[in-house]
């Protein structure tokens, strides 16, 4: 069903989807209003492809096929020709409905609009499109030609045709699905973003150093990395816009930001991106 697909934005999580779509042998179209953010987009591609080859997940002489099919534009009309677009802009609902409104008008009516929002409503995204049917979510993880998940989040007019297509194209993208609900946050932030904001509450309150609240949750429960890095991994911006959309979309106050993690982001700290969060970088 789907042999272009556009993806929106060029950064760390539009590489990313752009890569796995290659990889698997669909038409990438990547936009970004960025000529510098397309070219970065490209490179990293190009190595994380090398770094797969390296561990034998693709063979070295599949790389050039691979980029062959990865176009970029910054004119979002050329997305016209696209049988998907998937959006990875930053998370901002206003921002996201503006895309959504010129996507709408741009991509043939036949076309699946997906958003790869990690908390905010496929129903009011899809609202502002006069296809609410064909509007879903596909919210990738990151790194995304690693992580295994796709959550796929179905809006109030979605359909069922739409789902089930995009059901049909995780498998076919070898990766594994979870159904949400289109409520705030979703299956994976509704459980992590408290974790990480409760870690943030332990550091402000002195119940004990960023470290050691790193190494009890990693060493006592198993992850991978502690809260708090991963907090930085994410971008606490990032981090602070999620706990903000479970607060004002539930009014619970279980779910209000640690001040915390509000002063860290006025000040400019947001983690590895900008070299100073709960680490420094």
């Amino acid at each position: 069903m789907f042999k272009v697909v556009g993806v929106l934005g060029a950064g760390q999580m539009g590489s990313g989807i752009a890569h796995v779509f290659a990889q698997h042998a669909y038409q990438v179209l990547i936009f970004d209003i960025s000529e510098a953010q397309l070219e970065k987009a490209l490179k990293s591609i190009e190595k994380n492809l090398e770094r797969q080859a390296n561990k034998g997940v693709i063979f070295s002489t599949s790389i050039q096929g691979i980029m062959s099919r990865i176009s970029v534009t910054r004119d979002l009309s050329d997305f016209s020709g696209c049988d998907l677009v998937v959006e990875a802009a930053s998370e901002n609902e206003a921002l996201k409905f503006e895309l959504f409104r010129k996507l709408d008008e741009i991509v043939n009516e036949n076309a699946i609009l997906a958003s790869n929002t990690s908390s905010l409503s496929i129903t009011r995204i899809g609202a502002v499109t006069k296809r609410p049917d064909k509007v879903i979510g596909m919210h990738f993880m990151n790194p995304v030609p690693v992580m295994q998940l796709v959550e796929v989040i179905r809006g109030l007019g979605t359909s069922e045709e739409t789902f089930h297509a995009i059901g049909a194209l995780v498998a076919n993208l070898g990766k594994e699905m979870a159904v949400s609900q289109d409520y705030p946050g979703f299956i994976v932030n509704r459980v992590l973003i408290p974790m990480i904001n409760e870690a943030a509450f332990a550091l402000y309150e002195g119940i004990a150093t960023a470290e050691d609240i790193d190494k009890g949750m990693k060493l006592g429960t198993n992850q991978p990395m502690g809260p708090l890095q991963l907090a930085d991994f994410i971008g606490l911006d990032t981090v602070l816009a999620i706990c903000n959309v479970l607060h004002n979309g539930f009014k619970d106050p279980k779910y209000r930001p640690c001040p915390l993690l509000v002063k860290m982001v006025d000040a400019g700290y947001l983690g590895k991106k900008s070299g100073k969060g709960f680490y420094s970088y």
